[in-house]
């Protein structure tokens, strides 16, 4: 139950997040230098501060609607020590003219080399938005949720909340079963991870990423709870048993990976849940999902270095998890979707 406090509590806290977040990113983009248009894009129009803002503001207030209707408890994602936040702040920015660097320099600049021959598949061994070390360092993962923040102007972390939605009703279902168990692909740093414990205290959970070094991560952000497990691991090759979970969740992971290993990790996916479970998929918005936004989603690719991105804008979702899965849940959120499927 909430009261009049807790709406006045949050609605303090996104609005301080909100301008602490898009005003790095209104600094980090004036201190760039504008990526260069593709013939393609040139002439369509961009969203522009406003239209970002009073979507964000739209998204916030579906995250109340939300914790007023009981899907999920008042956020944990308020700001730290005012401190943590300025240092994290301030090594954003220290590392953004290495980010610039690769924004406008030539391949070599996008790409890591294997530190372990034959650990990474090609694909992973990106830089992915520019960072630096891509997701292959104790830095990388130190910084990363910072930039992601930053990148939506400080929506991430309630875009990611809109899985809870879809997660209540996937573990009531699971309920009568008892000793429900929950996996997310692609785990990164644990952030939604903490959000479902936080929710669900006595969920097992299992995380499982490629990244030590954001395992590590997340191993830490977990640590207050029991009952969490983490793997270091592909998700189109999951060394975990077949149909040992009740829900799969995955949480941007999609759009950074190419067609034939998204199709790959449907198949690992299909394995690991039981038949009856629940997959949950949070990713960006695809082309015509929301028109207006569309020249911006094609322009992300170019501006942050993602390079499966444009053909996860062209992929049929519905049709990827056919056979196997019947859609559910779908859900806006920003610039992401949540979408569920029942696994047959």
């Amino acid at each position: 139950m909430t009261s009049p406090l807790d709406k006045l509590a949050f609605n303090a806290t996104q609005a301080a997040r909100v301008g602490w977040f898009f005003g790095q990113k209104l600094l980090a983009a004036r201190l760039g230098r504008p990526v260069r248009l593709p013939e393609a894009l040139r002439g369509r129009s961009m969203l522009d501060r406003q239209r970002l803002l009073a979507d964000l503001r739209s998204l916030l207030e579906q995250d109340w609607r939300n914790i007023e209707a009981g899907y999920y408890a008042l956020p944990t994602d308020r700001f730290g020590k005012p401190f943590e936040e300025i240092r994290r702040a301030l090594d954003f920015f220290a590392d953004l003219s290495a980010v610039e660097r690769r924004r406008h320099g030539g391949h070599k600049e996008r790409v890591l080399s294997d530190p372990s021959p034959g650990r990474y598949p090609a694909y992973y061994l990106q830089k992915f938005h520019f960072q630096t070390d891509g997701y292959l360092s104790d830095a990388s993962a130190e910084r990363y949720d910072h930039q992601v923040e930053v990148l939506f102007g400080g929506g991430a972390a309630a875009m990611r909340r809109q899985a809870l939605v879809p997660l209540k009703h996937a573990l009531a279902g699971a309920g009568a079963r008892g000793g429900a168990r929950l996996l997310d692909v692609g785990c990164g740093t644990g952030r939604f991870l903490r959000e479902v414990k936080a929710n669900y205290p006595r969920l097992h959970v299992t995380g499982l990423d490629l990244s030590p070094h954001y395992l590590s991560i997340a191993r830490r952000e977990l640590a207050p709870w029991s009952r969490t497990r983490f793997v270091e691991g592909k998700a189109e090759a999951m060394p975990l048993a077949a149909a040992e979970f009740d829900v799969v969740t995955c949480i941007y992971l999609f759009h950074e990976l190419p067609p034939r290993i998204r199709r790959a990790a449907v198949a690992e996916i299909r394995r690991v849940l039981r038949p009856g479970g629940t997959l949950i998929l949070v990713d960006s918005l695809q082309t015509g999902d929301e028109p207006d936004y569309d020249a911006t989603l094609e322009l992300f690719p170019v501006a942050f270095h993602e390079p499966y991105y444009e053909s996860y804008l062209r992929e049929d979702l519905d049709q990827l998890w056919t056979p196997g899965f019947t859609p559910a849940a779908r859900i806006p959120a920003y610039f992401s979707k949540v979408l569920s499927y029942r696994r047959d």
